[in-house]
């Protein structure tokens, strides 16, 4: 029962990787950038529920949307601001970039909200649900559903809608998604503000989950997000929900049977491993670059 009780920890852990590990692998997906920033977004989509939740004094919906919509302005005014001038750069100065937007927004943050935590309110009751000797936390609960209910609107908008055509078409090939008449630019300023809102909710649902934030918590999830990125098969919105999944579940496994030291040792060295052996990624398809 104890094995059963880490497994539903795991997912909902993993499920919160995932969340972070989609905005990685749609931007990466059309202009092929590892957007270091993204971790960043998660840290200020939690900063924007806890002054949603305590200046505002909002409820746990009205500050999910709050997160998500502050998220995903930010992330439109940094593809704008610093991605979009240097598109057809090489990629080793995007990323160079992509790194220091990461560093300017962790001591941006410091600098506005102070380097102490902050505790982060409690926006839904602290209960259980017992099935057997199994005990589920309320808060696991939310973070499972949103999470799943969350992946489901992705999936609708990315397969059911013409935005969704515009980035799957951007996807395969920009220059003929340009010459077919979809405008690239806003499609993938598109994919930035919902990518970003995803990492702000995610930050929330951590945040009431683990009630204490501060500028540099997007650090280690963004990383752990990108290795789910690579192990699911970056560029897939199918790997990118599963190398989510198996991350937080093997984090959590390893926590509670091997060691806390470890985790993160592990997580990364998952990372070395993938690339060694199906740089891919599980789901990903190898593709063949022209010279």
């Amino acid at each position: 029962m104890e094995f059963l009780q880490q497994l539903i920890n795991g997912l909902a852990l993993g499920s919160v990787y995932a969340l972070l590990a989609l905005g990685y692998t749609m931007v990466y997906g059309i202009i092929k950038l590892i957007n270091f920033a993204h971790g960043e977004i998660y840290m200020i989509g939690a900063f924007s529920g806890y002054y949603a939740s305590t200046s505002l004094k909002l409820p746990l919906i009205p500050t999910l949307l709050v997160a998500m919509f502050v998220s995903a302005f930010i992330g439109i005014i940094i593809e704008k601001v610093a991605y979009k001038p240097l598109r057809n750069s090489p990629r080793i100065t995007l990323l160079i970039t992509a790194i220091g937007v990461s560093l300017l927004l962790q001591n941006g943050m410091r600098y506005i909200v102070g380097p102490n935590p902050k505790p982060f309110p409690d926006l839904i009751p602290n209960k259980f649900l017992n099935i057997g000797s199994l005990q589920i936390n309320s808060k696991t609960i939310l973070m499972l559903v949103i999470s799943a209910l969350l992946v489901l609107i992705l999936q609708f908008i990315v397969y059911k809608t013409k935005v969704g055509m515009a980035m799957r078409a951007a996807s395969y090939d920009v220059e003929a998604a340009s010459l077919m008449g979809i405008n690239v630019n806003t499609t993938i300023s598109l994919t930035f503000a919902i990518g970003s809102a995803l990492a702000g909710i995610a930050g929330v649902l951590v945040a009431i989950a683990y009630p204490s934030i501060n500028p540099y918590m997007g650090t280690m999830p963004g990383l752990k997000s990108f290795v789910a990125a690579v192990l699911g098969g970056i560029g897939s919105i199918p790997g990118a929900l599963l190398g989510g999944l198996l991350m937080g579940l093997l984090e959590t496994l390893t926590k509670a049977y091997i060691s806390t030291n470890f985790s993160d040792a592990i997580a990364f060295s998952i990372l070395i491993i993938i690339l060694l052996i199906k740089p891919s990624g599980l789901l990903g398809q190898k593709t063949n670059e022209k010279v």
